[in-house]
């Protein structure tokens, strides 16, 4: 696919990617969008402040959206595609899936 850093490692046909959105507490906090094949680990690490960047620097914790794709390629492509929307757009993708804005990660297992 063109525009994927050729560094990208693609796995095997069982690869998923997860696209997900974390968000702070405030309603017009900060978005992240950010794709991992551990959605589990991922957002722990993020919840924990392990994980030095972005998401620690604006203490973004919570989970409010997820996407699974089957193919790792697919959902860095839909997350390349969210990042260019708007916060508009991007609110209303979440609204439709969680209007509430729960947090969705003591319901990974049913989601994922």
């Amino acid at each position: 696919m063109a525009g994927l850093v050729p560094a990208i490692h693609v796995g095997q046909a069982t690869c998923v990617g997860r696209l997900a959105v974390h968000h702070d507490d405030r309603p017009d906090g900060t978005l992240y969008v950010g794709v991992t094949s551990d959605l589990a680990r991922r957002v722990w690490q993020h919840r924990e402040g392990d994980v030095d960047g972005f998401t620690k620097r604006y203490g973004l914790k919570r989970l409010v959206f997820v996407e699974r794709h089957d193919d790792i390629r697919a959902a860095i492509q839909r997350e390349t595609s969210i990042k260019r929307w708007s916060r508009a757009w991007k609110v209303n993708l979440i609204l439709a899936q969680n209007p509430d804005w729960d947090d969705l990660y003591e319901r990974l297992p049913e989601i994922v």
